[in-house]
């Protein structure tokens, strides 16, 4: 359940709260074939699931950056904010891959807000957003969004 904000005004303030965290979300090998074709990324590691079984994490893994991709699917059950015009994402900071995701895994995100100033006419918020792997040691990446929000008139 996303956390509700009524205006991007609203986040002044919030650093430090915590977002909760996003239902698990299964990666499959079709979503990650899915990735490689888009992206023209067809390494072995991730689309030869018979010659994965004998590399080093004994399965096919997901594209890092189809777990970062992923952040854009888990935002909008972490943090909702209403009350502006327009949105635009800036980009992101501190991106980090600390774990594999093996096909076939679970994930999810968890957010928290890192940091939000004015800018521009605009809100700029910072969420730190957490992809864990179900049962694992260490979560796949973390990565810092950054989303601008323009208030209604």
């Amino acid at each position: 359940m996303a956390k509700v904000y009524q205006s991007p005004r609203d986040l002044i303030g919030q650093e430090g709260a915590q977002l909760g965290a996003t239902d698990w979300l299964l990666i499959d090998q079709t979503r990650v074939n899915g990735f490689a074709e888009v992206t023209g990324d067809h390494q072995w590691i991730h689309v030869d699931v018979e010659r994965a079984r004998q590399g080093p994490f004994g399965g096919t893994i997901a594209h890092g950056y189809l777990t970062m991709s992923l952040v854009n699917l888990f935002l909008p059950d972490l943090i909702e904010v209403r009350g502006f015009s327009h949105a635009v994402n800036v980009g992101t900071d501190r991106l980090r891959f600390l774990s594999p995701v093996r096909v076939g895994s679970r994930i999810r995100g968890s957010g928290e807000i890192v940091s939000v100033e004015e800018i521009k006419g605009a809100i700029q918020a910072v969420v730190r957003v957490t992809v864990e792997i179900e049962g694992g040691d260490k979560p796949a990446c973390v990565v810092d969004t950054i989303s601008r929000y323009f208030p209604e008139a």
